[in-house]
């Protein structure tokens, strides 16, 4: 959602991002899905193979637990709810954000959360104060010139290589890529370089939506190029 809001502030209009973005990524994505635990498993194979006594465990474990509570009904319906209005909530006329702050209300109405409870959340008020000096510096970044300045200095050196938009778009991708390695976080790389990126992408003649959409899973690729480079990677690692 990052990449498209500085994709907008750029003049790249993404037409129902969450469906362009299904669209677009769904084959890779299911391939990805398929592959890896294939290539994980011939690569690393697990010491046990046979687990004859996990479904017993699986289900005395759920019986333990009991039936599901009031309060974990609401949270998936308000989960479901949620999703379904950031998929098709744009032709109701209801953003993103609008979407986000209902399933929150309702949550906090029906006491499934307390205000409290969010107010504990320290590192989601952390990354929203982050978020907003990001976006507003991006954005004066590209209001000021300097964004289009240094996209017209890369782009006018990868013209002098005499190569089509297609190779120049490879070479922009792999740069943002592996520039990573000097980043700890994919909302700080996002933040610092996506509109430059995406700037310098427009400047060469790549097209619009094509440049956005990539550079956006991008961010999600490179989460796992190294153990700090994203917080789902800590975890993994």
């Amino acid at each position: 959602m990052l990449c498209v809001k500085l994709a907008e502030s750029l003049g790249v209009k993404i037409k129902s991002p969450w469906v362009a973005w299904f669209k677009a990524s769904c084959f890779p994505a299911l391939a990805s899905l398929i592959l890896t635990p294939f290539i994980i498993y011939k690569n690393f194979p697990p010491e046990t193979k046979h687990t004859a006594d996990a479904p017993i465990l699986a289900k005395n474990k759920l019986e333990e637990m009991g039936p599901g509570k009031q309060n974990k009904w609401i949270m998936l319906g308000t989960m479901l709810v949620t999703v379904a209005l950031w998929i098709g909530g744009e032709s109701l006329g209801i953003s993103s954000v609008v979407a986000a702050m209902l399933g929150l209300s309702v949550l906090l109405i029906l006491g499934v959360l307390s205000w409290d409870d969010c107010l504990s959340e320290k590192s989601a008020w952390d990354t929203l104060a982050w978020f907003a000096v990001l976006i507003g510096m991006a954005t004066q970044l590209t209001v000021l010139g300097v964004v289009p300045w240094l996209s017209k200095c890369v782009v006018s050196f990868l013209k002098s290589l005499s190569v089509g938009w297609q190779l120049e778009l490879f070479i922009l991708q792999s740069v943002y890529f592996f520039i990573h390695y000097l980043f700890a976080g994919q909302t700080a790389h996002v933040g610092a370089l996506y509109s430059a990126f995406l700037s310098m992408h427009l400047t060469a003649k790549v097209p619009e939506t094509l440049s956005a959409l990539l550079l956006a899973y991008n961010t999600n690729l490179f989460g796992a190029l190294t153990h700090y480079s994203s917080g789902q990677a800590a975890l993994v690692m």
